[in-house]
């Protein structure tokens, strides 16, 4: 255990502890107004990309999410991180109906996602890890691994990804930032490393799309990247497709 999280549950003011021992505490206002000034996305670029966005996913609960993986949207020059940035955001875009879907709409597929054969099974039950969040976290191995990633149990209880939007937020950086998928790089190597925008989607969702499996996907995926950079005030770069 934590000394932080000791002294939460004792009751102790980690703040006050922190200042006795001469450390600088920053309010949580002021952090979190730190994160919102140190990501290459205004809100009010946000809000001009998401128009119709469910309120759940917020531009605090992206910018709270952001210390989970520094180096997202943070790495290479101006251009190259607004670029993933705009990368990310197109795909959330795509895997929400415009951000506007928190959980999977099919809930025939609710109790498929459960892959028995793990040892630790499924114990929030068999239909409990259906598609969450900005990337549509899904099957209880990735619940998790995201939650063991994160220090979060979803694992035991998946519904965190659907209440808590810091916490949707930071499954989908985690994937962003973490998985290959069917792809063979991870979406943040693919664009730091400038592969294109195309590769990320091949992180994402593979031969579905990829390779002539879905142009029609890959052309809208590929409308809002471009979109979005336009906001952003970059060049979308080289190898759109996949």
């Amino acid at each position: 255990m934590s000394i932080t999280r000791f002294l939460k549950r004792t009751g102790v003011a980690v703040s006050a502890l922190a200042a006795a021992a001469g450390a600088v505490v920053l309010p949580a206002t002021t952090a979190s107004a730190a994160a919102d000034a140190s990501f290459v996305v205004s809100e009010a670029q946000f809000d001009q990309i998401f128009p119709n966005r469910n309120s759940f996913y917020s531009y605090s609960g992206l910018t709270d999410a952001l210390s989970a993986y520094p180096g997202f949207a943070n790495t290479g020059d101006d251009t190259v991180k607004k670029q993933e940035a705009a990368a990310f955001l197109a795909n959330v875009n795509h895997e929400t109906g415009g951000l506007v879907y928190i959980v999977e709409q099919n809930t025939a597929n609710y109790p498929h996602y459960c892959d028995a054969s793990q040892s630790y099974g499924c114990p929030a039950g068999q239909a409990a890890y259906y598609g969450r969040g900005p990337i549509q976290l899904s099957w209880n191995f990735n619940y998790k691994a995201a939650g063991d990633a994160l220090g979060i149990d979803l694992l035991g209880n998946p519904y965190q990804v659907e209440q808590n939007s810091a916490v949707a937020w930071k499954t989908g950086l985690w994937y962003w930032n973490t998985q290959t998928g069917p792809g063979t790089m991870t979406p943040h190597d693919a664009m730091v490393n400038q592969r294109g925008f195309g590769e990320t989607i091949r992180s994402i969702n593979g031969s579905i799309e990829c390779n002539g499996g879905n142009p029609a996907q890959v052309q809208s995926r590929i409308d809002k990247y471009t979109q979005i950079t336009g906001i952003l005030g970059v060049p979308a770069g080289n190898n759109l497709s996949c």
